[in-house]
């Protein structure tokens, strides 16, 4: 069988791969794989204040989700991180109620931000970890073959795709995440 791992939060930063979402970093407790998931701001919100220490002056929704666990007598134990396919990760959070374990299956953005708040240990499959993880090492510290040519070809492509979700926004009518983009933009030119 499968040996679990267990990871803890590590950071929470603006992903560079998609704009308006989050990348939240994993790492491996007493080792060295680290596991990026892309998840969205209220998951990164949540998150974060609860890292922090920091209690929103109305409960948040997994504030809210997580009173009602212990109103009704069931404690969370863990979450398992049980699956990754094509960029998404699944999870299953566990929880007991007297001597009943109950296994829900659980977005792992939502998953994550209850077991801050219940402290209580996340698990991943070691297969999974090992498909899935960076690894921080020397050769991570290279510089590119020629580096100008990358952060051009990187550089207008993101541009471009800043682009593109800057008219997305503004067809939505989201306009504070179309001045957010645009400042982005001329920020990069």
């Amino acid at each position: 069988m499968d040996k679990k791992i267990e990871l803890q939060v590590l950071n929470i930063s603006n992903s560079q791969a998609q704009v308006g979402a989050y990348a939240l970093v994993l790492g491996e407790v007493d080792g060295e794989r680290q596991l990026p998931i892309i998840i969205g701001p209220a998951e990164a919100q949540a998150t974060a204040l609860c890292l922090k220490g920091v209690k929103a002056p109305r409960p948040l929704t997994h504030d809210l989700f997580y009173t009602c666990l212990n109103i009704l007598g069931t404690k969370m134990l863990r979450v398992l991180i049980y699956k990754a396919k094509e960029g998404v990760f699944y999870s299953y959070i566990y929880l007991q109620k007297e001597e009943e374990i109950i296994r829900i299956d659980c977005r792992t953005s939502d998953a994550i931000a209850l077991a801050v708040r219940s402290d209580c240990p996340i698990y991943i499959y070691e297969s999974i970890l090992d498909r899935e993880c960076i690894r921080l090492d020397d050769d991570d510290e290279r510089p590119a073959e020629n580096p100008d040519k990358e952060n051009e070809t990187s550089d207008s492509t993101n541009i471009n795709s800043l682009e593109n979700a800057l008219e997305q926004a503004i067809k939505d009518e989201n306009y504070e995440l179309a001045a957010r983009l645009r400042d982005e933009i001329n920020r990069k030119k």
